[in-house]
């Protein structure tokens, strides 16, 4: 009798070295990306804030921001990574366009890049004896974030009932061994842009794109009034959070003074973490034991404990004609018999807040933004192409992590409206796995077009539901 071979022995086929004819993409679920782009009108806005002159081969500014949308989506972070969308015969027949090719978005993206501008800036910091500096944006750069409002207030309004934003600012660390890149203060090259969040609607307001030795302490002013800026009408509750980069006197005067310019008027309710200054230190290890209030436990079995803490700084944000901020104190109890890696039982921190109620809760409410800006820090440079910078010109690579914000926020948009509820909260390499890299055919049935996917009968009620909620002024033609 003949011996039956075991299934994982043997490959059973043969590759045929004919290419499989016909528009087929790997990639067709990117469709349901590129709807959501064009509902969200964003190709009209390029056009209107991002003013280039076409090429030959005819792209203009909507072309190129939506096809690097489209590489972030597919997982590509490079330019190079473009030559295999632009040779997929099957996303071209979904776009309509072949999209460009690396040659010409590395063009594009450095149109955005002003070299004289970094000159001035450069020599204003040395004229002022400063080695860092944030050089003021370009018009193209300008253009680029008013598309990012813009994207931020169409996504809005598919959510009357979001009235209440929390922003979470804070500033990453992108590797970056650019010949142009500076040193951080981990002791590696890169750039520390920094981004402020709409907690509750999950997408990226405004974004800074910095120098490696540029301190995040320095100028987050700048980055919070862009962000509540950004913020559509409908929004009339406001709230803030921020680590100790920004405990900065300018930020805490504007966020407190309730007829602020340039921001909304009225409360912005806030909690920052304070710098540990040694006066501030002193204060947080003389509060008496029995004020310690427990309100939460580690899964190490540290306690966390919170007291108010009687403090009054010299930083002129303090010398205002307003109510002296609360100051909480934060302690950190290890378990008995155990130490911190330093040797200490305790460790002490404070946050700085002009809110009423429970410091505990106060407390716990300021720790949520780990789970907010931290986690779209992370998703930009890992989950997207953010992380790769694709130039050594700076103005290029500005534009190349605002356009990865764009990528965030519409793929943002499509979680949130996409029927199946359990990839509200997945990330860029879950979403490949169950919504982008679908196998799909376009074929032309009489006088349109069609795509057929292989996928299975729900998923594709679910892309038909997406794009119902995200019509299109017009209707497919062939």
């Amino acid at each position: 009798m003949k011996t039956k071979t075991p299934t994982q022995a043997k490959t059973p086929f043969a590759i045929d070295p004919k290419p499989m004819t016909g528009a087929t993409s790997a990639r067709a679920g990117l469709s349901a990306v590129s709807r959501v782009v064009r509902s969200l009108g964003l190709p009209g806005q390029c056009a209107a804030n991002v003013s280039i002159r076409k090429r030959q081969r005819g792209f203009n500014s909507g072309h190129q921001v939506e096809s690097l949308i489209l590489l972030h989506a597919a997982g590509g972070d490079c330019m190079d990574d473009m030559e295999l969308l632009r040779q997929d015969e099957g996303l071209t027949k979904i776009l309509g366009y072949q999209v460009p090719g690396p040659g010409c978005v590395g063009d594009f993206i450095e149109l955005f890049h002003d070299p004289e501008r970094i000159k001035h800036a450069e020599a204003e910091a040395q004229r002022q004896q400063r080695l860092a500096f944030i050089p003021k944006e370009t018009a193209l750069l300008e253009g680029l974030r008013n598309v990012l409002q813009g994207n931020v207030h169409a996504i809005a309004r598919h959510h009357p009932k979001w009235t209440v934003a929390t922003i979470d600012q804070d500033a990453t660390i992108i590797k970056s061994h650019k010949r142009t890149a500076k040193m951080t203060y981990e002791g590696m090259p890169g750039y520390q842009p920094m981004l402020a969040v709409w907690a509750e609607a999950d997408l990226i307001l405004a974004d800074e794109f910095r120098d490696g030795n540029v301190p995040a302490q320095m100028s987050p002013l700048d980055c919070a009034k862009a962000a509540y800026r950004a913020l559509p009408a409908q929004v009339t509750t406001f709230y803030y959070r921020g680590d100790s980069a920004c405990h900065e006197s300018d930020l805490l005067a504007w966020l407190r003074d309730v007829d602020r310019a340039d921001g909304p008027k009225g409360l912005i309710g806030f909690a920052v973490s304070a710098r540990t200054s040694v006066d501030l230190a002193t204060a947080l290890r003389a509060v008496k034991e029995k004020r310690w209030a427990t309100y939460g436990q580690d899964a190490d079995g540290t306690l966390r404990q919170w007291a108010e803490v009687d403090f009054v700084p010299g930083e002129k944000s303090e010398h205002k004609n307003t109510n002296p901020l609360r100051y909480i104190g934060l302690r950190l109890v290890k378990p008995q018999g155990e130490l911190f890696a330093d040797g200490c039982a305790h460790h002490f921190h404070a946050v700085i807040t002009n809110r009423e109620g429970c410091g505990g809760d106060l407390l716990n409410w300021h720790r949520e933004k780990a789970g907010t800006v931290e986690h779209v820090h992370d998703e930009l440079k890992n989950g997207l192409g953010g992380g790769q910078l694709p130039s050594a010109k700076f103005g290029a690579n500005a534009a190349w992590l605002r356009i990865a914000c764009l990528a965030f926020n519409c793929i943002s948009a499509l979680r949130q409206e996409w029927p199946d509820e359990s990839v509200r909260t997945a990330k860029a390499k879950r979403l490949r796995f169950t919504i982008f890299n679908i196998t799909g055919r376009v074929s032309r049935d009489r006088r349109k077009l069609q795509l057929r996917v292989a996928a299975s009968p729900e998923w594709i009620r679910s892309l038909i539901k997406l794009f119902a909620l995200f019509p299109l002024l017009t209707q497919p033609t062939g």
